[in-house]
């Protein structure tokens, strides 16, 4: 039996350490030193690659009452290592969550905010957030803590790689979860099927928070919803593109739902309104 030979010295673990001593000090080494060590495989698989110079991705939160979280989920996406802004767009929010946003969040220099003086609903927020958004690529985050940005690089990556324009993230088909309402699954999955069954699209998580875009694509959109309709709207309208139309992946996502004594705003009647959009933004504009 021959001996496996190596085209190069397998490191020790003194040297493991010190490179990652040093992509901790170099970011700009970091994916080079990250590929030496993994290989540049593995490190596509799970979201590690190069961003390309310049690139920069608009976040966009829409902000109502989320007084308790809103500084985390600030903290959060400001440490994933994109460049980027974040626009955040307050609904006109009755908490301390515009005090907060004031005196505190606007003044950070990645941080632009915008503010409703009439609450209006989560499609109006992300509205007038992509009408400010400048980057490359734009997303959508919640407020709360139900969605993880450590997965930006995951969820970015099909559209930086020139695969995709748009790209959904899925509760249902991989990753954890925290275990919550079955109704609330049942419900979400009945919406996806009956979406799917007037855009023809195979996705199999509709309602989901994360959804990426190309900004050409998203700003060329004409959103109408000011709810969550904003989920089936989008999604129809996405589907009605062709000649040619445009590319759309799902990547899995990790989910960690949250209770309405935690603050969770969806109930039953925004369930109606979702199957009435599905409906209405199929049949017309």
């Amino acid at each position: 039996m021959h001996a496996l030979k190596f085209p190069t010295p397998m490191p020790t673990n003194s040297d493991f350490q010190a490179q990652l001593t040093e992509a901790a000090r170099d970011p700009e080494r970091r994916i080079e030193i990250l590929h030496t060590l993994l290989g540049e495989g593995a490190c596509r698989q799970i979201g590690i690659y190069p961003i390309p110079e310049g690139f920069r991705l608009s976040v966009v939160i829409p902000v109502y009452n989320e007084e308790r979280w809103i500084r985390e989920i600030v903290r959060r996406v400001r440490a994933v290592p994109i460049p980027m802004e974040i626009i955040l767009v307050d609904d006109c929010s009755q908490d301390g969550t515009r005090k907060i946003l004031e005196e505190e969040i606007s003044k950070l220099p990645d941080c632009k905010v915008v503010y409703h003086e009439k609450n209006q609903g989560k499609g109006a927020g992300l509205r007038t957030g992509f009408q400010h958004a400048t980057g490359d690529v734009v997303i959508v985050q919640d407020a709360d803590l139900e969605y993880d940005p450590a997965e930006f690089p995951r969820l970015i990556q099909p559209i930086i790689e020139g695969k995709a324009d748009v790209v959904f993230g899925s509760r249902f088909i991989g990753d954890n979860h925290r275990v919550l309402y079955y109704w609330h699954s049942i419900a979400n999955k009945g919406l996806t099927m009956l979406s799917n069954i007037f855009t023809n699209l195979n996705l199999t998580d509709m309602e989901t928070c994360y959804k990426v875009f190309r900004r050409e694509v998203i700003q060329g959109i004409n959103l109408k919803s000011n709810r969550f309709g904003f989920e089936p709207e989008v999604t129809a309208k996405i589907a009605k593109k062709k000649n040619p139309g445009w590319r759309i992946y799902e990547i899995p996502i990790s989910y960690s739902g949250r209770t309405y004594e935690e603050g969770k705003k969806i109930g039953l009647k925004d369930a109606f309104n979702a199957l009435y959009c599905i409906i209405r933004y199929w049949l017309r504009d």
